[in-house]
């Protein structure tokens, strides 16, 4: 069975890049110049995903207009001739067919991919985060696709080093074969000397829809919110769960230095950036730090 929808988690309230996120939700900060959002998009166009249900926030809707056509932009910019810039503002409108729902709380991950239990239905799913970006030769979540297809829950994975341990979910595992894992246990956020693994789920999941009633059935934890992990956990319980040490980078948005880092990344890989942008590095690199402005 062929995995048609994605889940885009887009509900946070994007304190961790606050000032930037108080009025553009945190997942619309361009990364050169396309928004998160919509590179999460692409990547899970690229993937054969069909159908995007986007997670949002009732107060913060800016991340659904993006790919909605907007008639007076595009209108000017043809009057103009900028047929470049025209086929930039319409090419986001065209990747997918596109759905809200809403998350009008701030009660988990794992409350807000149950929110989408409706536009998914009764077929297996993928989750994006669009906190996590990634530069791979083959998409991030079609490496999923690839070792798991659609009847076997899978996860992203990613060796942390151990000081970032407590910051994500770390699984316990039983290696299948190289990058390729079994998952026996995962702990949200545990100590460093509590943690089975230095491997950490990133912002890629494929789930199938017996997730929705683990979910539903979930205590909330700490701050009263019901988290993915322990929705994963139990699914893992009832059937094999994979994970797979995805061959790529990955940039955290939520950070600032995974952010700026992202900047410097995918500006490296735009042909009429590159040259001038590794000029900038090098020079920057020889003196030590900027020497002046101009």
């Amino acid at each position: 069975m062929k995995i048609r929808k994605a889940v885009i988690v887009a509900a946070g309230l994007g304190t961790r890049m606050l000032p930037a996120s108080k009025v553009i939700p945190k997942e619309l900060l361009p990364v050169v110049d396309k928004p998160a959002l919509q590179l999460v998009v692409e990547e899970a166009v690229a993937s054969g995903i069909e159908q995007i249900i986007l997670v949002l926030n009732p107060n913060r809707t800016l991340g659904l207009a993006h790919f909605q056509p907007a008639s007076a932009l595009e209108s000017y910019l043809q009057q103009r001739g900028k047929n470049d810039m025209l086929e930039a503002v319409r090419q986001p409108t065209r990747l997918a067919q596109f759905v809200a729902v809403w998350q009008s709380e701030p009660l988990g991950l794992g409350h807000a991919v149950l929110q989408a239990r409706e536009a998914v239905g009764d077929e297996p799913f993928a989750v994006i985060l669009p906190d996590d970006i990634f530069d791979c030769e083959r998409p991030c979540l079609q490496q999923l696709l690839d070792i798991s297809g659609a009847a076997t829950p899978s996860v992203a994975l990613m060796r942390v080093a151990e000081r970032d341990i407590p910051k994500y979910g770390i699984v316990a595992v039983r290696a299948v074969r190289p990058r390729l894992y079994e998952l026996q246990g995962m702990v949200e956020k545990p100590r460093i000397e509590l943690a089975p693994s230095d491997l950490a789920i990133v912002g890629r999941y494929v789930l199938t829809p017996d997730i929705f009633d683990l979910l539903a059935q979930a205590q909330p934890g700490a701050g009263g919110e019901i988290q993915l992990t322990d929705g994963l956990l139990a699914l893992s319980k009832k059937r094999t769960m994979l994970g797979y040490e995805f061959e790529g980078i990955r940039y955290d948005l939520g950070d600032r230095l995974g952010y700026l880092t992202a900047q410097i990344g995918f500006g490296l890989k735009r042909p009429e950036l590159a040259d001038n942008l590794r000029v900038w590095l090098e020079m920057t690199l020889r003196a030590d730090g900027p020497r002046g402005r101009g």
